[in-house]
């Protein structure tokens, strides 16, 4: 008679976590050493799998740093669009809700270290670059963008460069996650990325905000 407690081999009993396994342990490695440095035959061990069974579930680098990419980064835009779409309050509520949901979902997290990898590596591996610009770098632009249009049409900011502004508000995000992956470490300043980004959208919003009228001004 069998015992029913008696475990599963543990090739069968892992055989569903093994994607989610190497996943981590490509963004461990990513992170760590690189896109060029980093070997299937390293994730596969990390993982504690054999490099057969990563070829299972991946057919190369370049598709195991894609379904990284969009395991660990994709979603957080997704919940980013989902809370423009349902928000009902001023715009401003929204985009400080927004940028700290970025930090706290993405930026805080070890996937922030991939868009190091690609700045620094894209000119050897234009493919990743292409790819990140595309599933991430455009799609996060593109809903910044509608969500600035969206305040002005409501009147809740003033008129200003969609574009310009757009690009003005993803810039510190990406000094922060280099930071953090870079110099962070070693910085005996211990900068604070929530205190950072709270203090830049309170400057930020004193430009988008309406100007109130100088009532003063007016008397004769």
């Amino acid at each position: 008679m069998q015992c029913p407690l008696e475990m599963k081999p543990r090739w069968e009993r892992r055989k569903d976590a093994r994607p989610q396994e190497l996943l981590a342990a490509a963004l461990d490695l990513f992170v760590e050493r690189g896109f060029a440095s980093t070997r299937l035959e390293d994730v596969a061990k990390r993982a504690g799998v054999s490099k057969g069974t990563l070829y299972l579930y991946f057919t190369n680098k370049e598709e195991l740093f894609k379904a990284v990419v969009r395991d660990t980064i994709v979603p957080a835009l997704g919940a980013a669009e989902d809370m423009i779409a349902s928000f009902e309050g001023h715009s401003a509520d929204l985009l400080r809700a927004v940028m700290m949901a970025w930090w706290e979902n993405a930026g805080a997290t070890k996937s922030s270290g991939m868009i190091k990898l690609v700045m620094a590596e894209s000119n050897n591996f234009p493919d990743i670059a292409v790819f990140y610009r595309e599933e991430v770098i455009q799609r996060g632009s593109i809903m910044i963008s509608g969500m600035l249009e969206r305040a002005v049409e409501r009147g809740h900011f003033r008129p200003l460069d969609v574009f310009l502004t757009t690009q003005i508000l993803i810039a510190p995000m990406l000094m922060l996650m280099l930071w953090k992956h870079s110099v962070g470490p070693c910085d005996m300043a211990e900068l604070d990325p929530v205190a950072f980004i709270d203090s830049f959208l309170t400057m930020t919003l004193t430009g988008l905000l309406p100007r109130a009228p100088d009532l003063g001004a007016a008397a004769p």
